[in-house]
């Protein structure tokens, strides 16, 4: 297959958009910088582009990547107030890319794309408890009392949480770093979880999502997932919660 033909498949672009992306230098075949058009692809060839390797799922037509999401950054497309968007972050990585759930303007860390709606849907959706993990910095020492009534679960405007997976992570000077796990996503439900224990929010950083961890990339930058870690969040959306 040539090679523009074989990134449009993968879902990552049109077909002439690949040919510039080739005549740009952006495409490398086993390690090659490829700019001449109509290179076919032997069977078992890497392919990267900008660097980053395009998986054998991306090649079978699912995209899944991932964002280290800065702050000072939308999850929506387009914002009257102009702020900047997540999808001008991963622009070029593929087209029809969703977010998988959301992050607040002044919240960081892993967010998922995928063109993959049925994918996207099973990964938000309450009924199969995706776990996401989030590092907490708040304001005050927290207490025992305090993690006593986070891991039994806090009452919340639009209902109760159910138990909690909280640990106190350290205590320095006058603000303590907490993990808290959840398996639902609602809008700023961290924050208001804190909120009602009279505690305020100072930083907020999801570190996983489904298996997947945010790891060392960088605030602003994204990546294709590996193999193993598409098949950890297929693994998670399996099957319903409690089924």
């Amino acid at each position: 297959m040539r090679l523009q033909k074989w990134l449009a498949e993968a879902g990552l672009c049109s077909r002439r958009e690949g040919e510039r992306w080739i005549a740009d230098g952006r495409v490398s075949v086993d390690g090659q910088v490829v700019t001449r058009q109509g290179v076919r692809l032997e069977e078992g060839s890497v392919v990267t582009v900008d660097g980053r390797p395009v998986t054998p799922e991306v090649g079978q037509g699912r995209v899944v990547l991932a964002l280290h999401k800065p702050v000072g950054v939308i999850c929506s497309r387009h914002d009257p107030q102009g702020r900047p968007s997540v999808y001008s972050l991963v622009e070029g990585a593929g087209p029809r890319l969703v977010g998988v759930g959301r992050l607040d303007y002044n919240s960081e860390g892993l967010l998922l794309f995928t063109n993959d709606g049925a994918l996207a849907n099973r990964l938000t959706h309450p009924r199969y408890g995706v776990p996401r993990s989030y590092r907490v910095r708040v304001h005050g020492r927290v207490s025992e009392g305090v993690m006593e009534r986070l891991r039994a679960g806090v009452l919340l405007e639009d209902g109760p949480t159910g138990p909690l997976d909280a640990k106190l992570d350290r205590v320095v000077g006058a603000n303590s770093w907490v993990m808290l796990t959840l398996r639902e996503g609602r809008n700023r439900m961290v924050r208001r979880i804190f909120a009602s224990l009279d505690m305020e929010v100072a930083r907020l950083i999801r570190v996983a999502y489904g298996g997947v961890l945010l790891g060392e990339t960088p605030a602003g930058a994204w990546r294709f997932l590996t193999r193993s870690e598409v098949a950890q969040l297929l693994e998670a959306v399996s099957g319903r919660r409690g089924a």
